[in-house]
């Protein structure tokens, strides 16, 4: 799937910018689990990423927004490590 096909959804296309500049990843084990890397350039990498995508595609999702979603997938995130693999 190439990036403009996430431009349309703002929650896939911040998900998709956060993966691929490796500021997140998805615990290889337990695939609902999102852990965040603490990488602060991957995640300023990713804001900037995510800009891009939405820029290419035309559609005009406000800063604000965009700024919050990637606030809120980064709180969600695991910090550092899958909490269930950390369990065991």
């Amino acid at each position: 799937m190439s990036a403009k096909d996430y431009a349309d959804d703002l929650s896939a296309t911040v998900r998709y910018a956060l993966e691929t500049t490796r500021a997140i990843a998805v615990c290889p084990f337990h695939s609902d689990v999102t852990i965040r890397v603490g990488d602060d350039a991957a995640e300023s990498h990713a804001l900037e990423r995510a800009k891009r995508i939405i820029k290419s595609d035309g559609t005009t999702w406000k800063p604000q927004n965009l700024r919050e979603e990637i606030g809120r997938q980064l709180r969600e995130a695991a910090d550092g490590e899958c909490p269930h693999c950390a369990s065991h």
